[in-house]
């Protein structure tokens, strides 16, 4: 009986932290340290859509169980508290009946935002990101609308239980052929600021982030998993935004407006910040622990801008703005017992360029594909160098870690 339950706590305890987004070595790890803390060795598998832990009962037989991970969305409150859990299992070692208590309690109190603050959230994210990449204050009211109806598509698709990637395309296709529509009843001047600042809702930067970090702690299968995800996520909100373009120019609409504003650093910093406050509410994070997310968003992007300065290369700039990230996701963490995740990914959003992808497929569309294999490029060269900096900085605090366990256990 024992053995059952202890199994059971530990597979329910990295079902949850799974389907609340965290990376796999987080699900892994939390696993064989709670079974280790009651005595047991532990094997565990854990890929982004199944859990598999094994253990060798008091009698020396082997016991496994297996479950389904399914769709899930960015719940980073729920990511902490279980990760907290994890912990505190480790430091009192209850009565298995006690722990599994302490786990659905854990359940039963992760926050939630309800739908009137979830909406704002999506309309802060789309308002704040289109001033970033240069709209002005009314397409910025327009990609905020495009935002709601984003969030009232993934409310409809999340009553059908559709597919993400079917969710995405509809999505992006609605968004962009409102925001078409503001142009051509001449509300807005520009339909494409307002289009990026709404898509970026739909860029998978937890995946994205979660990708690297996998791939970082060896865990391949996962790392390519989830890559295999943020590409077809990014060609479903191609083929959306592809769609909808179509259809505006076949109906003799030349979707063609003013340049996009080119805003002084403190007014980037300002749209930044906002636009990272609608993300810190769409990935469920509550208390301070949203305006330090906030602040880790222009902390990267200031440090972009001030590499471009110096380097005149956006390349570099991507680099050392994933860098300062990281380093400060994983300060955050340690000064604050928090998952460095919980940071990371809102702290990157600023670099993650969603208008590169939406350009690159605007060009495909219009059929200019020397620009298209240019901005492709551009777009992946960036992701890349996010990633690189990423990697470097966790990799360097987790061999410290590993340095440090390793000295005092001596």
């Amino acid at each position: 009986m024992r053995d059952r339950l202890l199994l059971e706590l530990a597979t329910n305890l990295g079902y949850n932290l799974a389907m609340s987004g965290a990376e796999t070595y987080r699900i892994e790890e939390s696993i064989v340290r709670v079974l280790k803390t009651y005595g047991y060795e532990a094997e565990v598998f854990a890929i982004p859509n199944c859990l598999t832990v094994s253990l060798i009962t008091a009698d020396g037989n082997p016991m496994t169980r297996m479950r389904r991970i399914g769709s899930h969305g960015n719940n980073l409150d729920a990511v902490e508290r279980y990760s907290n859990l994890s912990r505190h299992i480790c430091a009192q070692a209850p009565d298995p009946h006690v722990a599994l208590e302490w786990l659905q309690d854990t359940k039963s109190h992760c926050l939630q935002y309800n739908n009137y603050i979830k909406a704002m959230g999506y309309y802060l994210g789309a308002f704040g990101f289109s001033i970033f990449f240069g709209g002005n204050l009314p397409e910025a009211i327009g990609a905020g609308f495009c935002g709601l109806l984003i969030f009232a598509i993934d409310l409809w698709m999340d009553r059908l239980q559709s597919t993400q990637f079917f969710r995405t395309i509809i999505a992006a296709f609605c968004s962009a052929l409102l925001a078409y529509g503001f142009y051509s009843f001449g509300f807005i001047d520009n339909a494409d600021t307002a289009i990026i600042g709404a898509l970026m809702i739909l860029v998978p930067g937890l995946l994205f982030t979660n990708a690297m970090r996998d791939i970082m702690y060896g865990d391949t299968n996962s790392g390519i998993n989830r890559i295999v995800q943020v590409l077809l996520i990014a060609v479903a909100i191609a083929l959306g935004t592809a769609g909808a373009l179509n259809i505006v120019q076949n109906l003799g609409i030349n979707p063609i407006g003013n340049e996009a504003l080119n805003y002084a650093p403190l007014i980037q910093d300002i749209a930044c910040f906002v636009g990272a406050f609608g993300f810190a509410i769409f990935f469920n994070v509550h208390g301070p622990g949203g305006l330090l997310c906030c602040l880790g968003a222009v902390l990267s992007w200031s440090m972009y801008l001030i590499t471009v300065y110096f380097t005149n290369n956006v390349i570099w700039g991507n680099f050392a703005g994933g860098i300062a990230a990281s380093v400060y996701a994983e300060i955050m963490a340690r000064k604050r017992k928090y998952p460095a995740i919980s940071y990371l990914v809102i702290s990157i959003f600023p670099l993650i360029p969603g208008a590169g992808v939406y350009y690159t497929m605007t060009y495909a569309v219009q059929g200019n594909m020397d620009q298209f294999a240019n901005k492709g490029m551009q777009t992946a060269a960036i992701a890349g160098a996010i990633a690189l900096g990423i990697l470097l900085v966790s990799s360097a605090f987790r061999l410290a870690a590993n340095r440090k366990r390793a000295f005092k256990g001596r």
